[in-house]
């Protein structure tokens, strides 16, 4: 008989054991029997893990409590600030920059507590669907459920840490406060004081001023003394002058009106006689009757000088001055023409030794010719006048 040492048997039995295992239902209670003093119970297992659960909720329980008394601090001093803030809102800007920032930091911190509430949400569902698989792999989630507890344990430790860090910053903030409260009320003693000296110099200069008020409306009165005797004395010179200039203007009206009427038929039939005799070109002076008013707005006679050579129409207008209401006038008498005698008129000219700067745009504007040369003389008396 071959004798069989311990470790092939210890080989033997690691090879052929999980087969007869899964083969033999009685062998298997055997085994199961023999070594169930190695392992804990499932349902012991099981009461494990629920108390583990427990203290893990008592936690969470305890740490929203110490959230809230903290949160509930945290009004109080926000109402304590509230109120010290109505009072330096318009003066510390910059503390209130500050301030949103910490308070930004805030948020952000409150989301990450949220995030990781949720993510603590969503393992808590994953180990609900694995703890349906414990039963064939409980050593495997036995071993990560204490890695997670490990890993918890760090956490709360690294929680424990900020906390500390927190209560630490904001004791130094508070610290920095006081010292900015302690500086405002130096910097305050010291504007009364500034301000105390400028109102005592503000007062000097008010009387200074108020002196200066008097000697002033004393002179204003001498002032305007003598003004009141300038200008009667100014007002009766102008009175003579005006009975002067009524003369004259009269007499130099009544002479101008006659010499331009009288220019303008003078240069009108000689240029009807140059242009007839030297060029062979009509000119004919068309006078017609505008029963509707088209031209002046009420019947009136219409007068048009026409220049007519090989079909092509030229309506002329010439005066010794032009107005802006006399283009229009030109414009429409043209128009008149037109529509009467159903014949297009080529061009539109205008001759005048003295055309009125404000008629030039509207001769532009509906395409006027204009001939003159005293167009600067014009526009400096404009000028002169409008000055």
């Amino acid at each position: 008989m071959t004798s069989i040492s311990l470790e092939e048997i210890k080989k033997i039995i690691k090879t052929e054991l999980p087969s007869i295992l899964k083969t033999d239902p009685s062998f298997r209670k055997f085994i199961l029997q023999i070594t169930k003093s190695h392992y804990p119970p499932k349902k012991k297992t099981e009461d494990r893990i629920e108390q583990l659960y427990q203290q893990i909720l008592q936690m969470q329980e305890q740490s929203e409590k110490r959230w809230q008394e903290w949160i509930k601090r945290y009004d109080q001093t926000q109402a304590e600030w509230n109120k010290k803030w109505e009072e330096y809102e318009k003066r510390w800007q910059e503390w209130n920059k500050k301030w949103e920032e910490n308070e930004k930091r805030w948020k952000e911190n409150q989301q990450k507590w949220e995030e990781w509430i949720k993510k603590y949400d969503q393992t808590q569902a994953e180990w609900n669907k694995k703890w349906e698989e414990y039963e064939k792999r409980w050593k495997e989630n036995q071993q990560k459920w204490e890695e997670w507890i490990k890993r918890y344990d760090q956490t709360q430790a690294e929680w424990n840490k900020k906390w500390e860090e927190n209560e630490k910053r904001w004791k130094e903030n508070q610290q920095k406060w006081e010292e900015w409260i302690k500086r405002y009320d130096q910097t305050q003693a010291e504007w009364n004081k500034k301000w105390e000296e400028n109102e005592k110099r503000w007062k000097e200069n008010q009387q200074k001023w108020e002196e200066w008020i008097k000697r002033y409306d004393q002179t204003q009165a001498e002032w305007n003394k003598k003004w009141e005797e300038n200008q009667k004395t100014i007002n009766e010179i102008l009175k003579r002058l005006e009975k002067i200039d009524r003369r004259h203007l009269y007499t130099i009206g009544a002479l101008g009106a006659r010499w331009g009427l009288y220019s303008e038929e003078s240069f009108r039939n000689g240029l009807k006689a140059i242009i007839e005799d030297s060029f062979g070109v009509e000119v004919m002076r068309y006078v017609d009757y505008d029963r509707d008013g088209e031209v002046f707005g009420h019947p009136d006679q219409i007068e048009l000088d026409l220049i007519i050579r090989n079909g092509m129409v030229i309506a002329c207008e010439i005066k010794s001055s032009i107005s802006k209401s006399d283009m229009y006038s030109l414009w429409r008498k043209k128009e008149f023409y037109e529509k009467k005698h159903q014949r297009k008129v080529d061009r539109v000219i205008v001759i005048s030794p003295m055309v009125d700067p404000r008629a030039k745009p509207v001769a532009e504007k509906l395409g006027i010719e204009i001939y003159t040369h005293s167009d600067e003389f014009i526009e400096n008396e404009q000028k002169s006048l409008n000055d």
